[in-house]
């Protein structure tokens, strides 16, 4: 990073100021922690690791050096039905089991992973390409934080509901993302356990180890077989889970399209679903907000997590009065952004989860310059010569038809537009398919309440966000709650 500093001289010394140019470079601060990987992995079923039937493979990347981290078995048709066997068999026994030693064992994962967050953190930025402090600080925390939070839930469901008496309702298949592999999973099985159920999972091809790492953590803590079930493989083996007769509960986090055919499929067949799908998620900034702290909250929410994020803000709404300051502030802001080995601790922005990724994130920056947006990239240095990198972005001069406007990148890619009335702001936030979730940046209090009352998203970023919050989406992102006491109701029979 390069800065310059001008030094003021006293007034009364008659001496000019001084400006002196400074070129400061971080060290490296590599992450030293060496995690074992296997060469292959099998399939997680009824306890134990074993070969899939086909006898199939497929590697799995580190998407920052391309380098082959492991072989993952590749779950079919029939080794679904073996984990669903295993997950069923075992439901009546977990059911029947006091709450409170139910809890007891998801306290235990909770606290082993706790005890392994750096190798976890570690593992996780090697498999998804995201920043090490990422991984470390955030994702391990709120991980671990929801499965104590369920913890607590096993015991006290007869309150939960109203006087009702909830019963499980089975075998729950849940399909997690690439995003936040180890989190989505603590989100998903942490309700279903706690109510009794048992889980099939099924995490993304292109970052499978945490779960498989998860699963090692199952077999330490003694949950009993077939109680968790961890299959990797790609969209077929999601499929066969969705669709297995036994299979009474799916959730997925994942794509708007893929959430479409899972929601036919279930409703076919009069499964419980639960949907946390796209977003295009925009952030309104007042003349009156703190710019300063609003930009660096767009900063950490679109570019610091490589836009990889579903809510992530990739529409930011400017008041007119304070456009050309705030696009000035974000500039300003990017050209301290560090791109580059997501291992070291001062890296910023890391790589692109997959080269599939990287090639829809290039063409939507090509079809914004196209469509006549100015684009401002950060102004890093050379990319890595091996790995999928993409320079983080913002574009100025955009219209609500753009593209980049309307559709989820799923990249660190920022479309910047304009409103001058709060009527206008909320009309071009609600003007989009997806609801999942919005920022509000004003330092008037009634303001921020009379919009979230009228914004289409199921989170308005103005409120704290941990384990006792429901998140979801609304529209086109998706039905259904995960988090907080509206996360145990997909899980249950009233």
């Amino acid at each position: 990073m390069n800065t310059r500093i001008e030094i003021d001289a006293p007034q009364d010394s008659g001496e000019s100021p001084e400006t002196t140019d400074y070129n400061w470079e971080y060290s490296p601060a590599p992450e030293r922690m060496q995690v074992d990987i296997k060469d292959r992995y099998g399939l997680f079923i009824n306890g134990s690791f074993r070969s899939p039937v086909s006898k199939k493979y497929f590697k799995t990347v580190n998407p920052a050096t391309e380098e082959v981290l492991a072989e993952v078995a590749q779950a079919g048709a029939k080794d679904v039905d073996k984990a669903v066997e295993a997950a069923r068999a075992a439901q009546p026994k977990w059911a029947r089991l006091k709450p409170t030693e139910r809890a007891k064992y998801l306290f235990r994962i909770a606290r082993r992973i706790q005890e392994r967050s750096r190798e976890l953190a570690v593992l996780e930025t090697m498999d998804s390409g995201k920043p090490i402090k990422e991984s470390r600080d955030v994702d391990l925390n709120i991980t671990a934080q929801y499965l104590f939070y369920y913890a607590g839930w096993a015991d006290k469901l007869d309150y939960a509901f109203a006087g009702a008496r909830p019963k499980p309702v089975g075998v729950c298949g849940q399909i997690i993302p690439w995003n936040f592999p180890l989190m989505m999973a603590a989100w998903k099985i942490g309700p279903a356990l706690a109510c009794g159920n048992t889980c099939v999972l099924k995490p993304a091809e292109t970052s499978p180890l945490t779960a498989l790492r998860l699963a090692e953590i199952l077999q330490e803590v003694d949950l009993p077989p077939g109680v968790v079930n961890i299959l990797t493989g790609a969209g077929a083996t999601g499929q066969a889970i969705a669709e297995h007769p036994n299979v009474k509960k799916v959730a997925f986090t994942g794509s708007t399209q893929v959430g479409k055919i899972l929601a036919k499929v279930c409703a076919k067949k009069g499964k419980h679903l639960t949907l946390e799908l796209g977003g295009k998620s925009p952030n309104i900034i007042f003349e009156d907000a703190s710019l300063d702290q609003a930009v660096e909250g767009i900063v950490s929410g679109i570019y610091f997590n490589q836009g990889q994020v579903c809510c992530a803000g990739s529409r930011l709404l400017v008041q007119e009065s304070i456009h050309d300051e705030v696009v000035k502030k974000l500039a300003h802001r990017f050209e301290s952004l560090r791109v580059g080995d997501p291992l070291d601790k001062n890296t910023d922005v890391g790589a692109i989860n997959s080269p599939e990724q990287l090639k829809k994130i290039e063409h939507y920056i090509n079809v914004g310059a196209a469509e006549g947006a100015d684009m401002h990239s950060c102004p890093v240095g050379d990319l890595p010569p091996k790995g999928y990198w993409c320079r983080p972005c913002f574009f100025t001069d955009v219209q609500p038809s753009h593209q980049i406007a309307r559709d989820e990148i799923f990249g660190p890619v920022l479309a910047v537009m304009t409103f001058r009335t709060p009527k206008e702001a909320l009309e071009l936030a609600n003007n989009t398919p997806y609801g999942l979730s919005a920022g509000v940046w004003t330092d008037k209090g009634a303001r921020i309440f009379e919009l979230a009352k009228k914004l289409d998203a199921g989170v308005i970023w103005c409120n704290l966000f941990d384990a006792f919050s429901p998140f979801g989406g609304f529209k086109e992102s998706g039905f259904g709650r995960e988090g907080g006491r509206h996360g145990l109701r997909p899980y249950v029979a009233l």
